[in-house]
């Protein structure tokens, strides 16, 4: 009998996992499987990375948690590195431990600077886990249904005249919290004459813009932060999972405008692992490597091959109905019903093959989100395998 209680909705697969390194993970009889989901999307640089573990080591040979009342010099080294990256230099940071915590930080700074209590979303975005994002609640939360605009762009431009855009209270709302691509998990990205009609709805009533990468930041998308590909300036960003490349760290960046509010009002926010050196520093040692190693723009360059692979199976294979993603973000979604295919079986056969990818039965697709480490030769073996399973049923 297991001691462990799991409540994630995820079923558990009979396959234990005892070390990691890099896009492998190995079992205790020594099999390895190359992991395209990244851990929980989390594992940017994969897994046990060597820089990652030392800055880890090093830093908890000095101090790795303090109260609030005291500072240490890499709080401000890891604020600076991210405030630079997001495009916000003369900003501030404030270091938490997960990505629904940022993210419900974020919209509570948002709702303090503007004054107002809605908040604007798309409804199929996620957003967070728990508290206000979370629930959602209707005297909250404006949650837009972009359904009626799929099949209206591009053909009409999208702007403010249109009547379903209309509807949206645009007065009352502080800030549009945008989720840019990961769409709980169903990895649609928002079309970008969408996306600046509702900016500028918001805008234009003082509220601002918020932009959720817990998913698409770290350079998952192929840019830093998936908002730079539609040439946003969001004024709150909130990061997370591939920031600590697996270690449980997050971080809200907010402009300097943003900041300068806060500090005429009455805001207090306070978190038992607020701006832990032990974070600040794997978050820090993570940007330098990615920097360095490029990891950026290998994101592109391998998220090209990979989608371009993927649309040449959705056309080869009756079974598929589209491929669709950005960078390492990137899906294949099946057609419902269709007689004989199993997307749990789908998932089986490539484990079988040596291959964990994430499958989410709700949109009928597999889903791969691997370390920005992930090589050429990783992608023809996944797509190989992808393509026999699909072919051969088995």
């Amino acid at each position: 009998m297991s001691h462990v209680h799991r409540c994630s909705g995820y079923p558990l697969s009979s396959i234990e996992v005892v070390r990691a390194e890099d896009c492998a993970l190995y079992t205790a009889d020594g099999r390895e499987i190359l992991d395209f989901e990244a851990g929980v999307w989390a594992a940017s640089l994969g897994h046990n990375h060597p820089r990652i573990r030392r800055a880890m080591e090093s830093q908890l040979d000095r101090i790795s948690h303090m109260g609030y009342r005291i500072s240490n010099p890499v709080q401000e080294e890891a604020a600076t590195a991210l405030l630079e990256i997001v495009g916000m230099p003369d900003g501030r940071c404030v270091y938490l431990s997960s990505g629904s915590e940022a993210v419900e930080l974020g919209a509570k700074i948002a709702r303090q600077v503007s004054g107002k209590q809605l908040l604007l979303t798309l409804e199929e975005s996620f957003l967070g886990a728990y508290g206000s994002i979370g629930e959602k609640r209707p005297d909250e939360w404006a949650a837009f249904d972009r359904t009626v605009c799929r099949a209206c762009l591009p053909e009409r431009a999208c702007d403010l005249s249109c009547p379903h855009l209309a509807s949206i209270p645009f007065e009352r709302i502080g800030a549009f919290v945008f989720e840019p691509g990961s769409s709980g998990g169903l990895v649609r990205f928002p079309e970008k004459e969408l996306v600046r009609a509702l900016c500028e709805g918001v805008r234009a009533n003082n509220g601002l813009l918020m932009v959720n990468e817990v998913t698409t930041g770290m350079g998952r998308t192929g840019s830093w932060f998936a908002f730079q590909h539609l040439g946003l300036k969001p004024d709150i960003v909130a990061s997370g999972k591939g920031l600590g490349s697996g270690y449980p760290v997050s971080a809200v960046a907010m402009t300097e405008d943003v900041a300068k509010v806060l500090d005429r009002s009455v805001f207090h926010y306070a978190q038992s692992h607020q701006n832990d050196p032990l974070g600040c520093r794997i978050s820090l040692e993570v940007i330098r490597v990615m920097r360095e190693e490029q990891l950026v723009e290998h994101c592109a360059e391998v998220g090209d091959l990979l989608r371009e692979g993927l649309l040449e199976l959705a056309d080869r294979h009756d079974m598929a109905r589209e491929a669709r993603g950005r960078g390492l973000i990137q899906a294949i979604e099946f057609e419902p019903d269709r007689g004989g295919f199993s997307l749990p079986g789908l998932f089986g056969s490539l484990l079988d093959r040596g291959l964990l990818v994430g499958y989410k039965p709700v949109g009928n697709l597999l889903r791969f989100l691997p370390p920005l480490t992930i090589s050429v030769s990783h992608i023809a073996r996944l797509l190989e395998a992808l393509d026999d399973a699909l072919r051969t049923g088995s």
